[in-house]
């Protein structure tokens, strides 16, 4: 969706404002919502991750497209390439490592995200089990679970950012750099 919001402007424009509605929205806030669809459950976890994940990678990607190099729109164009090769052929590959950094930047919201619906809803997860042993008084443990969040945050982030290197080489590193 932000390929097509960044390369079609008409579209982007005609769903502004109902974007600009919804983006503020906590996706906590759609728990009940979730709940009643969904029950108690990793299907309920997994929605609300999905719904809080969508926006950054919505905007970032229509950023990122916005930001291709205007002499390959030239180019593809001097090519006479339909919107859809020049989508394909030359904008989404343009755009992928800066779309990259959104996917690196949505896996931290996801895992902020599941650990706050496991404490509020789902008795299932890390942040339901350091709830639990927070509310039983059991510091050790309760501080365990919550170091063993931080090293599957950590252990997520270095594991994308080597398939940000193996994937974009330099133009990979450029982005993680900016």
């Amino acid at each position: 969706m932000g390929l097509a919001l960044g390369s079609i402007r008409t579209l982007d424009r005609l769903l502004e404002l109902a974007l600009e509605l919804l983006r503020p929205v906590p996706s906590v806030a759609v728990i009940p919502i979730a709940l009643v669809a969904l029950g108690f459950g990793y299907s309920l976890e997994i929605a609300i991750v999905a719904v809080a994940c969508f926006w950054p990678l919505l905007i970032l990607s229509r950023a990122a497209v916005r930001g291709v190099e205007p002499r390959l729109i030239e180019v593809a164009r001097a090519l006479r390439l339909s919107p859809l090769q020049e989508t394909l052929k030359i904008v989404a590959p343009a755009a992928l490592p800066r779309i990259f950094v959104a996917f690196r930047l949505a896996a931290g919201v996801s895992l902020v995200v599941a650990v706050t619906v496991e404490i509020a809803v789902n008795p299932q997860g890390l942040g339901y089990e350091a709830m639990t042993a927070g509310q039983a008084l059991r510091p050790a443990l309760m501080l365990a679970y919550v170091a063993w969040i931080g090293v599957v945050g950590y252990a997520l982030n270095v594991l994308l950012i080597l398939a940000q290197h193996r994937l974009f080489g330099q133009a990979g590193r450029v982005e993680a750099a900016r």
